[in-house]
C-alpha cells in the first residue's frame, strides 16, 4: 500500500502478508466479500445462515443517506429544545456517535451529546448533575431491546421525570429509541408515548452499526453533518467493491494483513493515534476484540498505550497508526521510523479531514471481516458475551431473594488495596504472584469497574505504562461494564494469553435501580463478580483488587504493583 492512501511497512513479516495476500487473491477474497459470498468465512450452513442476517452494513450507508434530510430537519427541531443528549446504551450501540461527536465539528448551538455506558453510580450522579431535565433528551439505544445496563438507566432516568412535577405531564417527549423491529424496547417506546422510535435494519450488529440509526440519530442530535460522512462512505464502499485485486484494495489487504500476522504471532494490534483522532482507538477496539476473539484466536487490540521506544515491546506487536492531516506530529513518525526499522509491523491510515471518518469505519469493517476468514471464524457472532450476563442475572437473583447486602471476598490488604479472594498472606505476594504467571506472548488485561473520569484514567494508563515498561507485554485498560459488550468476548472466547488485574470499589453514594430491589452498586458489583467468575470457569490468571477510597488507592494500587514487579525476572 502506497500513494495518497494507507502505507505500510511489514519488515521481515513482508514475504509472510505477500504470500496471503496471493492466497487471498486466489481465493477472490475481494469480489467475494461484496457479493456476500458466505463460504468465505465458513462451509458449515448453519453458521452461513446466521452469517447472511449480519451483512446488512456492508452497504447501509447508501440507504441511511437517503433519509439524511428528514434526519437533519428533525434534530434541528429538537437542538432548540434541549441543551443536553444523554445516550444510553453499551458497545458498537454507543461507541461510534461518542468518538463522532468527539471528532467532527458541530453546528453551533447544537446540544451537547453525553455518552452513559456505565452502571457505575457514581458516573450516573455525575452525569445527572450537570443536566437540566427539561431540557434533556434520553436516548435508549438496543438492538436486543433487552440490554440491562441500557434498560435500567432508562427506568431511572425516567423515574427522575415521573417524580419531577415540571416533567410528569409528558415524559416520553424526552426519550427517544434506537432498536431492532418486534423488540420489547419497541413495545416500551410506544407505550410510554417516546417522542420517536428509530427501527434499525436487523441484519447489522451492533458493532458494525457506526454507519445505521445507532450512530446517525445521535450524531444529527449532536450538530454533526452526515452528508459527507456517510459521502465519505458511500465512495469507499463503492471504490472497494469495483476492485477485485486483492494487494490494491486497502480495506481487503489491511483484512489480510492483520490475519496474516496474528497467524504469525504479531496477534497485538496497537493503534497509534494522532491527537485529534485518540476517541476512535476504543470504537477499534471493541470491532476488532470481539469480532475475532473467539474458538481461541484473536486479535488483541491495544489502545491508550503511550507510544514507546522499541525496547519496551515483545516481537509479537504490528502498529496501526491513525493520522488526521494537520495534527501535530508530537513526535510520532520518528518512533514509528524506529519501531519499523526494529522489524515491526507499522501500518499508516490517513484521513483528510474530519469526515473522512465515515470512510473510517466502513475501512475497519471491511478490514475487520477479511482477517476474521483468514483466522476460520464467523467475525459477527459474540458467543461469549452472553455466559456473563447469565452470572450477573444469577448473582443479582440471590441477592434479591436473600436480601443480603453485596459480600466483597476476604483477604490481604495494604493502604486501602484489598486482593479479594487471594490466599497470600500479604499484597505484594499476591501481586507478585500473579505478575509471575505472565508468560512471553501475553497481554495484561486492566479491568476497571470505576466512573472514567479523566482523573481516574490518567491514574490507570499509568499503572498500564509501568507493567508495559517493566514486563514487554501489551496492557490493554477497559471500564466495566462497557469492555463486557467489546473486548469481553476475547477475554473468554480468544487465546488463553490474557492475564486479567480486576479493579473494584465500594459506592459511597448509591443509586436505587427502580422497581427492582437492588442498586446500581449492586449491579455493578454483580457484573464484575460474574464476569470474574467466567474468566475463573475457563481457568483464565486473573487477580481482583478491590479499593475503599478512590481519591487514594489508586495512587496506593501502583505503589504496590511497583514493588511487585521487582521481584519478577523479565522473560
Amino acid at each position: 500500500m502506497s500513494g495518497d492512501g494507507p502505507t505500510a511497512r511489514f519488515g521481515p513479516a513482508t514475504d509472510a502478508v505477500a504470500e496471503a495476500l496471493d492466497r487471498a487473491q486466489a481465493n477472490d477474497v475481494a469480489r467475494r466479500l461484496w457479493a456476500a459470498d458466505l463460504s468465505l468465512w465458513t462451509q458449515n450452513p448453519l453458521v452461513q445462515n446466521q452469517i447472511a442476517d449480519s451483512l446488512g452494513w456492508l452497504r447501509v450507508a447508501e440507504s441511511m443517506r437517503a433519509g439524511v434530510s428528514d434526519l437533519a430537519a428533525w434534530s434541528a427541531e429538537i437542538a432548540g429544545q434541549v441543551d443536553d443528549v444523554v445516550l444510553l446504551g453499551m458497545g458498537g450501540s454507543s461507541l461510534a456517535p461518542e468518538v463522532m461527536a468527539a471528532v467532527i465539528p458541530q453546528a453551533e448551538g447544537s446540544p451537547q451529546l453525553t455518552v452513559l455506558d456505565t452502571t457505575d453510580p457514581a458516573a450516573i450522579r455525575r452525569v445527572e448533575s450537570g443536566l437540566d431535565l427539561n431540557r434533556s433528551l434520553f436516548i435508549v439505544a438496543s438492538k436486543s431491546g433487552g440490554t440491562l445496563e441500557t434498560a435500567t438507566l432508562a427506568e431511572y432516568f425516567w423515574s427522575r421525570y415521573a417524580a419531577a412535577a415540571a416533567g410528569a405531564d409528558s415524559p416520553g417527549r424526552h426519550f427517544v429509541a434506537i432498536t431492532d423491529p418486534g423488540t420489547s424496547l419497541t413495545a416500551l417506546a410506544q407505550d410510554h408515548a417516546y417522542a420517536r422510535v428509530f427501527l434499525n435494519p436487523p441484519d447489522i450488529g451492533g458493532r458494525y452499526s457506526a454507519l445505521s440509526f445507532f450512530g446517525l440519530v445521535p450524531a444529527a442530535l449532536a450538530g454533526i453533518d452526515l452528508e459527507p460522512l456517510l459521502d465519505r462512505a458511500i465512495a469507499a464502499g463503492q471504490t472497494s467493491a469495483a476492485n477485485v485485486s486483492v494487494s490494491t484494495n486497502p480495506p481487503v489487504t489491511i483484512g489480510v494483513a492483520l490475519g496474516a500476522l496474528a497467524r504469525a504471532g504479531r496477534d497485538k494490534l496497537t493503534l497509534v493515534p494522532s491527537a485529534s483522532l485518540r476517541p476512535v482507538g476504543a470504537w477499534v477496539e471493541q470491532l476488532v476484540a470481539e469480532s475475532t476473539g473467539k474458538e481461541g484466536q484473536g486479535i488483541v487490540p491495544v489502545d491508550g498505550e503511550p507510544l514507546g521506544d522499541p525496547g519496551v515491546y515483545d516481537n509479537d506487536r504490528v502498529f496501526i497508526e491513525l493520522a488526521l492531516a494537520g495534527d501535530p506530529d508530537d513526535g510520532r513518525a520518528a518512533r514509528l521510523d524506529a519501531l519499523a526499522a526494529a522489524g515491526h509491523p507499522v501500518i499508516t491510515l490517513p484521513l483528510e479531514d474530519p469526515h473522512d471518518l465515515g470512510a473510517h469505519f466502513l475501512t475497519w469493517e471491511l478490514a475487520t471481516a477479511v482477517a476474521g476468514s483468514l483466522l476460520d471464524i464467523n467475525p459477527f457472532d459474540q458467543p461469549s458475551v452472553a455466559e456473563s450476563k447469565h452470572n450477573t442475572d444469577r448473582v443479582l437473583g440471590q441477592i434479591t431473594a436473600s436480601g443480603a447486602p453485596f459480600d466483597i471476598p476476604a483477604g490481604p490488604s495494604a493502604n486501602g488495596v484489598l486482593a479479594a479472594g487471594s490466599q497470600a498472606p500479604d499484597l505484594t505476594t499476591a501481586l507478585t504472584g500473579w505478575l509471575a504467571s505472565i508468560r512471553p506472548g501475553d497481554y495484561i488485561s486492566i479491568q476497571a469497574y470505576l466512573d472514567r473520569t479523566p482523573a481516574h484514567d490518567t491514574d490507570l494508563r499509568a499503572i498500564q505504562a509501568l507493567i508495559r515498561d517493566t514486563l514487554h507485554r501489551a496492557v490493554t485498560l477497559g471500564y466495566g461494564p462497557r469492555f463486557l459488550h467489546s473486548t469481553g468476548q476475547l477475554h473468554k472466547g480468544g487465546p488463553d494469553t490474557g492475564v486479567f488485574l480486576q479493579i473494584t470499589a465500594d459506592h459511597q453514594d448509591d443509586v436505587e435501580v427502580p422497581g427492582r430491589g437492588y442498586t446500581f452498586g449492586t449491579l455493578i458489583d454483580a457484573q464484575a463478580l460474574g464476569d470474574f467468575e467466567s474468566l475463573a470457569a475457563r481457568e483464565r490468571r486473573r487477580l481482583r483488587l478491590h479499593l475503599g477510597d478512590l481519591s487514594t488507592d489508586l495512587n496506593s494500587v501502583a505503589t504496590a504493583l511497583r514493588t511487585a514487579l521487582q521481584n519478577i525476572n523479565v522473560a
